[in-house]
């Protein structure tokens, strides 16, 4: 996977503000989700080399996935 930093920066704040209102630590939060914690760890430092379905298992903890949006004029011009 790979987004521009905005996109990262959105996904990273997105995850570690909902993590905390779990009031978990990375760690609990990594065992939750089956992941390892180097995954939350690249989601909350805005790493940009992820793998797609690890991030997904993190995101469906919160009733969310990501995927491809369709491109357009708002996303081209960075206004997204």
């Amino acid at each position: 996977m790979h987004a521009n930093a905005y996109n990262m920066s959105e996904l990273s704040f997105f995850v570690k503000t909902k993590r905390k209102q779990l009031k978990l630590t990375q760690e609990e939060f990594a065992e939750k989700t089956g992941v390892a914690l180097t995954v939350i760890r690249k989601i909350e430092q805005d790493k940009e080399n992820l793998n797609l379905s690890k991030v997904n298992r993190v995101l469906q903890m919160f009733g969310h996935l990501l995927g491809p949006i369709k491109e357009d004029n708002a996303t081209r011009n960075g206004e997204i």
